[in-house]
């Protein structure tokens, strides 16, 4: 039986190993950077194609307890006035929801499973990967352990799944420089606050400067309470280089977030109810030529870190995940096999990570202020009839996300025994 290594214990890495298991490779080994593993970060929100995969991996009734399940997206300007409005998830007549959850919640449940399905000892945190050389008895990774001792790590097949910063992304492209900083600052934070419009709806609000997102991602049933996760975006101010991340403080935002006016929604109270703030750059990676060498290949913010527009962040980490393992199901070799994971996702988050440069979908917000920078009383004033509409589909086409995509096929990343149709 192939032993497959998988460097990174995040999302990505622990979708794939669950994917692999599914589809009946079991000699997986997942090494993970961090000494301890913490409920760390803050929310994500998973498409129904990412959501699919979690539900054939029978993890999602355990996410769904936990989750908000969204209902729909809303954009806004800064005014308050509504852009453009669609249902979400089952709503919009998927077969599975769309989830909003706390980073920390999906980790739990995955790394859990992981644990359960592969045994404990398929997990290894304070592993650190600091290279990565192939030879003809298979690929190997150098690793750092947490009591200062190094050892090679070897197996038949190596999956770089560590992250914008890969470790073995750099040793397969050691020329790749650093990511790509935008000049924009992202904070981010969560905060308890009164449900606002269903409880479950994702708002993006702007002009031609700033973005916000915001979406619940926890609810407490006993005070009727939810815990939103909230992004703010913005260049930074006053040509202040952002931070490479961690904590931040609030006035390095505050007043130029005082300028949304809500009348249903105190945005400045939910960013000032933070109890921690995180700073980030805005960044992302060039699209590679490729990314399999040998043995080796990479999945998720390793293979196509892209900027965090439209929700695919994490959802497409876990469709490169089950893509990976349905190829390998599916092939008798690890060249066909990893020819055909990359076929199929190299050209689909080349053009998300392209799109994304232009803000995905929400590039409306930036029209609508271009077009009506004080507002407007109807938004068909501003778009053409179906204009919002088709911006929309274009971009859950161009991710494989949009309804006959998700509902019509059948599991990836699973046995043919093991797969099921709607």
């Amino acid at each position: 039986m192939a032993r497959t290594v998988i460097a990174g214990g995040g999302i990505g890495g622990l979708a794939a190993a669950l994917s692999l298991h599914h589809s009946g490779i079991g000699d997986i080994v997942v090494l993970e950077a961090a000494q301890r593993i913490e409920p760390l970060g803050v929310g994500l929100n998973i498409l129904p194609n990412a959501v699919r995969v979690l539900r054939d991996l029978d993890v999602l009734d355990k996410l769904t307890a936990q989750a908000i399940q969204t209902s729909e997206l809303r954009y806004y300007n800064c005014h308050g006035d509504l852009i453009w409005a669609e249902p979400r998830g089952v709503a919009a007549g998927y077969v599975v929801p769309q989830l909003s959850i706390h980073r920390g919640d999906l980790h739990g449940v995955l790394l859990a499973a992981v644990r359960e399905r592969l045994g404990s000892q398929a997990f290894v945190n304070g592993a650190a990967i600091t290279g990565v050389a192939e030879d003809e008895t298979g690929a190997h990774v150098r690793v750092e352990h947490a009591d200062g001792t190094s050892s090679m790590i070897s197996g038949d097949l190596v999956i770089g799944a560590d992250g914008i910063d890969s470790a073995v992304r750099t040793a397969l492209w050691p020329g790749g420089g650093a990511p790509v900083r935008n000049g924009v600052v992202m904070w981010r934070g969560t905060s308890w606050t009164e449900p606002f419009l269903d409880g479950r709806t994702m708002i993006v609000s702007g002009d031609d400067v700033r973005r916000i997102v915001l979406y619940p991602i926890r609810a407490d049933d006993k005070s009727g309470r939810v815990m939103v996760n909230w992004v703010a975006a913005q260049p930074a101010p006053g040509g202040i280089p952002p931070r490479t991340g961690g904590p931040s403080d609030l006035g390095r935002l505050s007043s130029s977030f005082a300028v949304w006016n809500f009348d249903w929604l105190d945005i400045s109270a939910i960013i000032a109810a933070s109890e921690q703030v995180h700073e980030y750059p805005m960044q992302d990676r060039d699209p590679l030529p490729r990314w399999t060498s040998g043995r080796v290949t990479l999945l998720g913010d390793a293979a196509h870190a892209m900027y965090p527009m439209g929700s695919n962040g994490a959802t497409q980490a876990v469709m490169d995940a089950s893509v990976l393992a349905r190829a390998l199901a599916e092939h008798d070799s690890f060249d066909d096999a990893l020819l055909a994971y990359e076929t199929e996702r190299r050209p689909i988050t080349t053009e998300l990570q392209i799109k994304n440069r232009s803000m995905g979908p929400e590039a409306v917000i930036t029209v609508a202020h271009e077009r009506a920078p004080h507002g407007f009383a109807n938004v068909n004033d501003v778009f053409t009839q179906g204009e919002l509409a088709a911006i929309s589909q274009k971009y859950a086409l161009a991710g494989n996300f949009d309804i006959d995509s998700v509902n019509r096929r059948t599991g990836p990343g699973v046995s043919p025994e093991a797969r099921r149709t709607t």
